[in-house]
This record gives structure tokens, C-alpha cells and sequence, in this order.
């Protein structure tokens, strides 16, 4: 791999701020140094907040009209594609991620749906008129009913670990797009892959607090950044315990929260789309060791296949090359931290202490003595009630389940505080997609799948509030106002 970005410095309202903090990022792969990154001094945090009101409050970005505001965006995208070769790098050196993951989903991935989000935007109508009868407006002298769509104002966007760039791009192009200033706090984890996004800033002449990208250590910026009054919104993707803790940080200053939380999603099979089951097992922990909110951790079977499954999927997870990112043959990187590791063990033991057995795996690979690696894990439990099916573990772990006939599927898939996301394959499509309606969970794939910027994707339940991408995630960054007009009698 090549050179990883060279900023370490935090990008504050057009100018880059260091500090007298430092935090020390860990490549997961081998638990080496990768670089110490200036954490931004909490009142600096604070001037970002200042000064994105100020810049969105005067109107030097919200006032341009949105060709303008695209042309700058796409200006932005450019110098973030300028980076790939140092992003992927860093992506890779920071989070784990094979160099293939990093390139294709992430970067190639982010960018599209960034691009696509500037597009989206500008062929939705931001003024329209309402649908109110003829009488009525006759009866109040109305001329026009209108419903305008207006920017939030300040948002502050927290991406996770395992998305940076893709999860940034997806918050931060929608948000600006309409209007909006943004701060972003990237994950302490991996904060060096963002700084891209101060560069790209400058590079394409935003105009000076319309984009931060603050980096800490700890939570103390991000509870700066959750509750501060002139903060109006904030968008956030992570686990569903940080998410109620900034639904609470939120509430006093009654911000609007946009939350992608977590996901125990299932992936149910149908008789006759069984053989298809272990190329869906890879697909949960492939490139990401299973690190992805919308993983498919649940496989749902016939119970008179279930024996079969099992025995198809750990044929499946011993054919995988597990090892360092950076290598052409590898299938799957390590999970981000010790403490990620030990949370998979701990899952893998609950799991067999309520009656389920490990399939394959559970431990640390053979061979890879350093690093973070947690080899694909196959269990097969006995019924949805075990630890290992009820909580997210965000690792390589997957659970094989029987159904007795599709209510029973439909009653395990939705047996979940989570409902992010769900898949259901089968020949026959009618009975797939009838069974897919009846699921409680923001997204289906039917025997396929889709990432768009014009495709919806969040949570039901505990899995969230709120929509990304799609015409909802670019509401989602919009107040509506009602603008009525009539002649002044």
C-alpha cells in the first residue's frame, strides 16, 4: 500500500487547528502505530458551532442558488477521487478493511451515491404548491398555499468505524446539497480517512464554516456537538446504546434527530432457494467481518434443511481466506479492537450456554497471533430466544435458525428490538415478496439488493428514526413551511 493521508490536523471553519492532545490511531490488523492525530480542543469544537451558525445564519451558503451550490459539491467530490490511492491506503491502515472493500464499497460506492444525491436534489421540487380544496381558499382569499422546503441550519453529523468515507458522504453532500453547514465528528477510531473532507473544502472554495471536521478521543465534543442550542439537527450512525444517549443529549434543545442505529437482521430462505444459503453466509462477513448494522446475522430455514445449512455454510466459512488487509487473496480483515474481539468471544459462549453449538470457528484464527482477527463463526442455535440471535455482536458470527412453515419465519424475523434491514430468497417471487411486506424492518432485498442514492434505507424500532438517501434522506436535512399568500384588502 501506498502513502495514507498526511493531515493531522482538524479542519475548523476553513482553517486547520491542531492541539495539545494527541490521539494515537491503531491499524487492527497488526495493532502498529499508524499515525498520532491533533484531537481539537473543545473550544475550538465550540468555534465550529459559532461559526457554522453564523455562516448559515448570513446565508453564504444557504442564499446560493443550487446549481451553484452543486458546482462547488462536485468540485468538492472531485478532489476527494483526486485522493484515492492515499484514501484507500488509509482506509485500510485505520479500520482493517481489505484494500478491494475500501476502493469499491467505500470510496467508488460513497462517491456515487454522493453524486447521485447532488442530482436527486436538484430534480425534487423544493416549492410546491398544497392540495387544499378550491372552497377553502375561496373562503379565506387565499392565492396560493404553498409548501416550501427549507434547510435545517446547523448540522452535526457522526459517522462510525466501519463507513467513514461512505457514511460521511451520505450525511455531509445531502446535508450541504440543501443548504445546510455541517460538522463532522468522525469515529475516534478511525479519524485520519476524514480529514480528506477539510481538503476537498478547500480545494473547492466552501465558503468558511459551512464544513468542520473535528476529531477527539473521548465523547466530550460529541455531547458538545448534541446539545449545543445552535446546533438544529443531528445525524447520526452507530450502535442503538449512543443513539438513546443523544436522543437524550438532544431533547433539552428539541433538535431533530436523525438516528441509523443497530440491526439483527434475517435472511430467510424458502424451500426452494436453500442452495443459495451459503454464498448468502459469505456475504455477512466477507470485507467487512461482519462489521455492517444492516449484516444479515439471522439465516432463517426450513427445519427439515436446517442440519444441511449448517453444514453448507461451515463449508463456506473454512473456504475463506482470512488475514491482513492489504493482501489480494484475502476474503476477510480483522474486527476494529480488542475490545470487539473479546465481545465476540463473550457472544460465542452465551450462545453455547443457551443450548447452541458452534458450527465453525468461534475463536482466533490459526497462523494470526497479532491483530484483531476473529475467524467466521457459524452457530447453530436452537431457537431465536439465545443471546447470540436477540443482540448485535458486529462481528463475523452468524446464526443458523429453523422455521416450521413462513408465519413461524415471519414471527422469528420480527421477534427483534431491531428492524433495519431483512432479505427473503425464493424461486417464487410472489411468495417472496409477500412474505418480505409482512417483515417490520426499513429495507427488504428480495433475491437481490440495491445501494442508491435514490433507494431509502434506516430503521424500524430500536434500529432507528429517520431515512438516509433516497427523496426521505434528502428531507430529512429540510424543514417544510407552509407560505400562504392573498391580497391585502
Amino acid at each position: 500500500m501506498g502513502a495514507i493521508i498526511p493531515e493531522r490536523r482538524s479542519y475548523v471553519a476553513g482553517k486547520w487547528v491542531e492541539g495539545e492532545e494527541v490521539l494515537a490511531v491503531e491499524n487492527p490488523a497488526d495493532e502498529s502505530h499508524v499515525a498520532d492525530v491533533f484531537v481539537t480542543p473543545l473550544s475550538e469544537i465550540e468555534r465550529a458551532v459559532t461559526e457554522a451558525r453564523d455562516s448559515f445564519d448570513r446565508g453564504v451558503w444557504a442564499d446560493m442558488p443550487p446549481g451553484d451550490r452543486a458546482r462547488v459539491l462536485h468540485a468538492f467530490l472531485d478532489h476527494v477521487e483526486d485522493s484515492r490511492a492515499a484514501l484507500v491506503a488509509t482506509m485500510v491502515a485505520e479500520a482493517g478493511q481489505p484494500t478491494a472493500f475500501a476502493e469499491r464499497s467505500q470510496l467508488g460506492g460513497g462517491l456515487a451515491v454522493a453524486r447521485g444525491a447532488i442530482d436527486l436534489y436538484l430534480s425534487m421540487p423544493h416549492e410546491e404548491a398544497n392540495p387544499v380544496p378550491v372552497d377553502e381558499l375561496v373562503r379565506g382569499r387565499v392565492a396560493l398555499s404553498m409548501r416550501r422546503h427549507e434547510p435545517v441550519g446547523v448540522v452535526t453529523a457522526i459517522t462510525p468505524y466501519n463507513g467513514a468515507i461512505v457514511m460521511a458522504l451520505q450525511k455531509i453532500v445531502p446535508a450541504l446539497m440543501s443548504g445546510n453547514s455541517v460538522i463532522l465528528r468522525p469515529s475516534p477510531l478511525t479519524p485520519i480517512s476524514s480529514l480528506i473532507f477539510g481538503a476537498a473544502a478547500d480545494a473547492a472554495g466552501l465558503p468558511p464554516g459551512v464544513l468542520s471536521v473535528v476529531v477527539e478521543a473521548g465523547a466530550a465534543g460529541a455531547e458538545l456537538l448534541t446539545s449545543h442550542p445552535a446546533v438544529d439537527m443531528v445525524s447520526f450512525t452507530g450502535s442503538t446504546t449512543v443513539g438513546r444517549q443523544i436522543l437524550a443529549q438532544a431533547a433539552p434543545t428539541v433538535k431533530r434527530v436523525a438516528l441509523e442505529l443497530g440491526g439483527k437482521s434475517a435472511q430467510i430462505y424458502l424451500d426452494d432457494a436453500v442452495g443459495r444459503a451459503a454464498a448468502g453466509a459469505v456475504a455477512v462477513v466477507a470485507a467487512t467481518a461482519g462489521q455492517a448494522c444492516v449484516a444479515a446475522t439471522r439465516m432463517l430455514v426450513p427445519h427439515d434443511r436446517k442440519e444441511e445449512v449448517v453444514e453448507m455454510v461451515t463449508r463456506a466459512y473454512a473456504s475463506l481466506t482470512v488475514g491482513s488487509p492489504t493482501d489480494p487473496a484475502t476474503t476477510m480483515g480483522p474486527v476494529i479492537s480488542a475490545a470487539q474481539h473479546e465481545r465476540c468471544e463473550r457472544f460465542v459462549s452465551l450462545a453455547v450456554a443457551h443450548g447452541g453449538r458452534v458450527a465453525h470457528g468461534g475463536g482466533r484464527p490459526s497462523g494470526l497471533e497479532r491483530g484483531h482477527y476473529f475467524e467466521p463463526t457459524v452457530l447453530d442455535l436452537p431457537d431465536n430466544d439465545n443471546p447470540a440471535a436477540q443482540e448485535e455482536i458486529f462481528g463475523p458470527v452468524i446464526a443458523v435458525l429453523g422455521y416450521r412453515d413462513l408465519d413461524d419465519a415471519v414471527r422469528i424475523a420480527n421477534d427483534s428490538p431491531y428492524g433495519l434491514s431483512g432479505q427473503v430468497y425464493g424461486a417464487d417471487t410472489a411468495t417472496a415478496t409477500a412474505l418480505a411486506r409482512r417483515l417490520r424492518t426499513g429495507a427488504v432485498n428480495v433475491n437481490t439488493a440495491l445501494f442508491s442514492a435514490y433507494a431509502p434505507g434506516g430503521g424500524y424500532k430500536q434500529s432507528g428514526l429517520g431515512r438516509e438517501r433516497g427523496p426521505d434522506g434528502i428531507r430529512a436535512f429540510q424543514e417544510v413551511k407552509h407560505l400562504v399568500i392573498g391580497e391585502l384588502r
